[in-house]
């Protein structure tokens, strides 16, 4: 197989996977169908590409092919059309929102919202989106939900199903439903960007792919909603964190940490435009849990340095948000600030409390957290240990290695 032809289909899977499959859903009507057609597509590409030479416009070839395919198979089917679940309501006629923001008009926003239609499950909302709008892997779905992969393929069959089931519409909601409904989209985006800025597994810490498509996802819900104070926050959020991007590896592929980053590089731009969105999203009472994460990482990008950073606001957000939101990474996030802003001695007691934790027990920040503060009290046995169990739990190469050094560094 040509190496360059591989990276370049590769390379379309990651940028072109959602608008590809969500252009061939609107003639299939059927995830499964759509799913097998534009998976054909790609693999045709292998062979074409390495022939024809690769296409000026990958994105759109694949959707060409992807659903001439899943057009030819309905020919060969005439009665599919009325076997397969309608996601689009032919009775349904484009409501005024349609014709008043034609921009909006995305296929990835309209199968967001498809997936995450409120006669689903919200964790089956979740996982079914960041399947078919990013093309992630089952297994990559699991880990960003801290289960077993057997688990997941499991929930996202039923959601399948259930969308078959109840001949869910493929489209943004009328205007007056949106409230109800961007809460599961949001926790969707936001989940789409944590899977995106550190990638669970792989060569690189970034997806970038994934990071550009939550970012545009909520400027597209920010146009949808422009007073909503949810949707600001999670956009704050996103462009302050997205912010250091390119300070976050250094030299030879090095992870670097908030300590060590160039904060003159940092995106100001972004900064600037995230700080004001957190303003605007905390003037609701009470903040949403958005607003908060975004405050917190406004906290850290406003600091002119790392030793500036303000740990006890930090800590004290991760308080609020722990009440509103008692996630058990939120619980450690918040040990570890506990830890900055008191001593290691206390953040390692936050996170022994943390032990018991189901869902941390294949978490890897876990006993990589616990092994930095171990060895910062000079117990270096136990921080040995913390180290090879964080190791043992983490498949990303850039913090593999990261690991591998800070293990290493504990005999030097």
């Amino acid at each position: 197989m040509d190496p360059a032809v591989a990276a370049a289909v590769a390379d379309a899977h990651r940028r072109e996977w959602a608008f590809v499959l969500a252009a061939t859903v609107r003639i299939t009507r059927d995830f499964d169908l759509a799913e097998e057609c534009v998976q054909d597509a790609y693999a045709r590409a292998l062979t074409s590409w390495a022939a024809d030479g690769v296409p000026s416009s990958p994105g759109a070839w694949l959707t060409t092919v992807a659903r001439h395919r899943a057009l030819d198979l309905l020919r060969r089917q005439a009665t599919a059309r009325r076997a397969l679940p309608l996601l689009i309501d032919d009775a349904v006629q484009p409501g005024p929102d349609d014709a008043a923001a034609p921009e909006i008009a995305d296929d990835r926003l309209r199968l967001v919202f498809t997936c995450c239609h409120p006669t689903l499950a919200p964790e089956a909302q979740v996982a079914l989106t960041l399947r078919l709008l990013c093309g992630l892997s089952t297994a990559e779905v699991a880990r960003a939900f801290l289960v077993t992969e057997s688990t997941m393929a499991a929930r996202i069959t039923r959601a399948k199903k259930k969308i078959t089931a109840a001949r869910i519409p493929y489209r943004v909601p009328p205007i007056e439903d949106l409230p109800a409904r961007v809460g599961a989209v949001l926790t969707v985006v936001h989940l789409l960007f944590t899977t995106g800025h550190t990638a669970p597994v792989g060569d690189d810490l970034v997806r970038r792919d994934l990071v550009e498509r939550a970012l545009d996802l909520a400027r597209m819900l920010r146009a949808l909603l422009p007073d909503d104070a949810d949707v600001a926050g999670l956009l704050a959020l996103i462009l302050l964190t997205d912010a250091r991007r390119a300070t976050r590896v250094g030299d030879g592929g090095r992870l670097l940490l908030l300590s060590e980053q160039d904060r003159a590089r940092w995106d100001r731009s972004a900064i600037s435009e995230g700080v004001a969105l957190v303003h605007e999203a905390l003037r609701r009472r009470p903040p949403g849990r958005f607003a908060l994460m975004a405050a917190i990482a406004a906290v850290h990008d406003e600091a002119p340095a790392f030793d500036d950073t303000d740990w006890r606001e930090v800590a004290a957000l991760y308080d609020l948000l722990i009440q509103i939101w008692p996630s058990p990474v939120v619980a450690l996030n918040r040990a570890v600030a506990i830890g900055f802003a008191n001593g290691p001695a206390a953040g390692l007691t936050a996170l022994d409390a943390l032990g018991a934790e189901p869902q941390l027990a294949g978490y890897g920040y876990l006993p990589a957290a616990r092994a930095d503060f171990l060895a910062r009290l000079g117990r270096t046995g136990e921080a040995r240990l913390a180290y090879q169990e964080a190791l043992l739990l983490t498949e990303n190469t850039v913090e593999r290695q990261f690991l591998a050094t800070r293990l290493a560094q504990l005999d030097q």
